[in-house]
């Protein structure tokens, strides 16, 4: 069986720990990374520059559905980035991502 990582962004970490304690204690997610990042976009017809946080989200395909609907629930942001990317690993990640997400 395979997994997904989910790539969520927010304003700052306090928001990002937030989500992604929610996500575990629901043990919709086995792991969750968060970064600083640089952004830059498109919003309101103007290039915008800030500083954001990623957070990486490891847990099963077929949570998909779950996660996307607890972020958004929850999340600040009008539109949320929330991002699949299916992958794989080895054998011994990919068994203890199956083992610790519901």
């Amino acid at each position: 069986m395979s997994f997904i990582i989910v790539y969520i962004t927010y304003s700052n970490e306090k928001e990002a720990k937030k989500i992604a304690m929610h996500l575990l204690k629901k043990k919709l997610v086995a792991c969750a990374n968060i970064f600083p990042i640089k952004s830059l976009y498109w919003w309101k017809g103007k290039i915008q520059g800030e500083k954001e946080v990623v957070c990486i989200v490891k847990t099963k395909k077929q949570n998909w559905k779950k996660v996307k609907y607890e972020v958004k629930k929850i999340h600040p942001y009008e539109c949320p980035c929330i991002m699949k990317i299916n992958v794989g690993s080895n054998k011994e990640f990919n068994d203890w991502i199956i083992k610790e997400s519901k």
